[in-house]
């Protein structure tokens, strides 16, 4: 199998698309429109709330379909194909157990914006990134009017040491998430990037041998499956890097724009049989 059989391609954002400075290069965009020629589909799959991924991408938002809240709901031209909610018990319970950890900041991630109750001024300030609609409120247990997607924690000291601990436990029941160095996501259990993206697949009757996926941490490793080219960047999670078929650079080093390029050049001497 080679490159050139690519019809599909989903990359995560952060760590992946996104440098570190949280940019998606202008190059990206240029090969995107190669992409198009080509009739490649291309995904945008995040942990992100939907409008964040959308600021990112404002100039293509049309011509992709965005898995977002780590593939608790997902749109096509503001279509809704997927959405798996958190039943309303389950957001009470677990926010109940999440309140007293210390340095535990929690996002409710709401189909229409996201709700925080915390005023910590450095907490906010970084959320801003990834959640552009939201709403303090003084109990996050009281929302009844959006659907909940998913739940988000985020730790100064570290998502894995300081939250996972206090949640392992869930995992038989719902999906425990770290996302990120910092962020932690509890959700329904077919809420995920790979359930998401399956989905689609059926819907554009594209094969795994005809998926391609970019991802850097522990949300994107069931869409590591669904591809036959999946590829870890290099400042990948060593689980992603354990769990990929490929590797490429780091998403400093245009690890995903490297890829396009050599699958562009693929389609291309695929079509003019050199």
């Amino acid at each position: 199998m080679d490159l050139s059989q690519v019809k599909l391609i989903a990359t995560d954002m952060d760590g992946t698309l996104l440098n570190s400075k949280s940019q998606v290069s202008d190059r990206f965009f240029e090969l995107f429109e190669e992409l198009r020629k080509h009739d490649i589909h291309f995904v945008a799959a995040s942990g992100r709330q939907h409008h964040s991924i959308v600021k990112k991408l404002q100039s293509i938002r049309d011509n992709i379909t965005i898995i977002a809240e780590n593939g608790a709901i997902t749109r096509q031209q503001e279509k809704e194909l997927l959405v798996t909610p958190l039943p309303g018990h389950i957001v009470n319970e677990t926010v109940s157990l999440l309140r007293p950890i210390e340095d535990a900041y929690i996002v409710l991630c709401g189909k229409e914006r996201a709700y925080i109750e915390t005023d910590n001024t450095a907490f906010e300030n970084m959320f801003k990134e990834y959640y552009y609609e939201y709403t303090r409120v003084p109990d996050l247990t009281e929302i009844k009017d959006d659907k909940a997607l998913k739940i988000a924690v985020y730790s100064f000291e570290g998502s894995e040491k300081n939250i996972y601990p206090h949640v392992r436990h869930l995992e038989s029941s719902l999906q425990i998430k770290v996302s990120g160095e910092n962020w932690l996501d509890v959700s329904s259990m077919d809420a995920n990037k790979g359930h998401a993206l399956q989905e689609l697949q059926k819907l554009l009757k594209v094969k795994k041998e005809e998926t391609l996926v970019f991802g850097d941490y522990n949300n994107d490793l069931e869409m590591m499956e669904q591809a036959y080219f999946s590829y870890a960047m290099k400042n990948a999670h060593p689980n992603v890097l354990n769990a990929a078929r490929f590797q490429t650079l780091s998403n400093d080093e245009h690890g995903v724009e490297h890829i396009l390029e050599k699958l562009l050049e693929a389609r291309k001497m695929a079509v003019t049989g050199l």
